[in-house]
């Protein structure tokens, strides 16, 4: 039997929170021809990714999206169950689909999930739930297989769904904390945590990459001010965007009492922090305001968004920073691939703009700064986090002492 054509289920965040069914005619008409359930496990689904997208951020119902949406997919089309009747066999049955999923579904380039075509939202049809990122000109996707950090992510997302049919009196449990437990795709992780960031010389290059960039061409000033910004003061990408509930802006710069500079940022959680701005930062925040015609540093009154719009009022969206971000990096690969060959320069593709922090967190713990003091300024709830996350000083005295072992 043929394994049923995959479509896309949810749009874009904005989108989604002023859904209208007249706007996605073929999905409505999809749904038109499954049994009524399936629209309303989408109608749960959807109130469950608008609650991320406004009460965490953007990236983060972006990445759920992706999972809950490939979840429905399967219940829909190939379980042909609804997800509410699951027990623990049936998402350990999702978690293999998941894991081996059919070739038809799987896609080789990250296109957008709906088309506009003459007013209204059409299904790309080069859309697939599955992505598979091929090496060079090798693209048999036979050999797609999901990392353990794509099976967690599954998971995760999978069981916050379900928390939340909980808690809304829908679902009477949680099958998917049961099958992860028995998931033999998941492999216990006893490694040595190695943080995603990038060493002295990787970040040195990076910055003088966008510095010429930004002395070239005067638009590139953004992309120089955001790196600069997330890498000194630890910031997620989120925490510099416009969400519906907060506009990050200048004046969120303070000086205090004796002459400090903070910078108040509403983070994960809808938790409000201050962090330390170093000295080594006001070049960075003086040159980019006098580029948009403010004074050298913020004034306690001023409403303009940190990081603007070119077009348009406003600040902007998590993925727009992500793409001045990754402009820099595509700049920084070419120019290490010149020097130093394309095996040396891989590492700027690797880069997500979350490296940024964590190599301004990994480089002020090296260099000696009190671990609590780093940890506030990341916004941790515990020290413990910071501890796990970003010390690796145990690592190091093992790998020491393991190194005079004799054969």
């Amino acid at each position: 039997m043929a394994t049923p054509k995959s479509i896309p289920l949810f749009p874009a965040y904005a989108e989604l929170k002023d859904f209208d069914w007249r706007d996605y005619e073929q999905l409505d008409q999809f749904f038109n021809d499954q049994p009524n359930w399936c629209r309303e496990h989408w109608d749960w689904a959807r109130d469950y990714l608008i609650f991320l997208g406004r009460n965490k951020s953007e990236h983060t119902y972006i990445r759920f999206r992706s999972d809950i949406e490939k979840f429905l997919l399967w219940s829909f089309l190939i379980a042909e169950k609804p997800a509410v009747d699951f027990r623990k066999n049936d998402v350990l049955d999702y978690a293999e689909f998941f894991f081996k999923p059919p070739q038809t579904w799987i896609g080789l380039t990250n296109v957008d999930k709906f088309v506009p075509t003459a007013g209204m939202y059409e299904f790309n049809k080069s859309w697939k739930p599955f992505r598979y990122i091929a090496e060079g000109s090798d693209i048999d996707k036979k050999k797609y297989r999901p990392s353990q950090q794509s099976m967690l992510a599954m998971f995760s997302a999978i069981s916050g769904f379900y928390t939340h049919l909980m808690e809304n009196e829908i679902a009477l449990g949680n099958p998917a904390v049961l099958a992860k437990k028995d998931c033999k795709r998941l492999v216990k992780d006893a490694q040595v945590k190695e943080t995603k960031r990038l060493d002295q010389d990787q970040w040195d290059l990076l910055l003088t990459t966008v510095e010429q960039m930004a002395d070239e061409d005067a638009l590139f000033e953004r992309n120089l001010f955001l790196i600069a910004a997330m890498k000194t003061m630890f910031l997620r990408i989120s925490e510099l965007a416009e969400r519906d509930d907060w506009i990050p802006v200048m004046s969120h710069f303070w000086q205090d009492d004796e002459k400090n500079w903070w910078l108040k940022i509403y983070g994960k959680g809808k938790k409000i922090r201050d962090i330390s701005v170093p000295d080594s930062f006001l070049p960075y925040l003086e040159r980019y305001r006098l580029w948009r015609g403010l004074s050298a540093l913020p004034g306690r009154q001023e409403k303009q968004p940190i990081v603007e719009k070119i077009r348009g009022a406003g600040g902007m969206s998590g993925r727009q920073l992500a793409r001045l971000v990754h402009q820099v990096l595509d700049k920084t690969y070419e120019t290490m691939k010149s020097q130093s060959g394309e095996k040396a320069a891989q590492i700027f593709k690797d880069v997500s703009p979350h490296w940024l922090r964590h190599t301004g967190a990994s480089m002020e713990i090296e260099r000696g700064r009190a671990l609590k003091d780093v940890s506030e300024d990341l916004g941790h709830s515990s020290m413990a986090t910071t501890d796990t996350v970003y010390v690796q000083t145990s690592a190091k005295k093992r790998a020491e002492s393991g190194k005079s072992r004799e054969v």
